[in-house]
């Protein structure tokens, strides 16, 4: 982690940028108190996420989207 004032960053932006691009973190300072914090954005995958990971793993019930009965109907309802 790399700590710096806002003055030290705005002379030199773009060889702090190679820093962070590097994997390092910068904390700047106004007035010695921190007030940002830049860092690497973590990549993420392009490709799509496999097709039915968890197929056979669980089973929806043949009554999944029927009607609750009345007493649970009631408890959600507070009464």
């Amino acid at each position: 982690m790399i700590i710096i004032t806002i003055d030290e960053i705005q002379r030199d932006v773009k060889s702090y940028l190679q820093r962070v691009k590097a994997g390092e973190t910068l904390v700047i300072l106004e007035a010695n108190r921190p007030v940002a914090e830049i860092k690497p954005v973590i990549a993420h995958e392009d490709s799509l996420r496999p097709y039915a990971l968890c197929a056979g793993e669980f089973h929806v019930p043949e009554d999944f989207d029927a009607p609750l009965p009345d007493e649970v109907i009631q408890q959600f309802e507070g009464r």
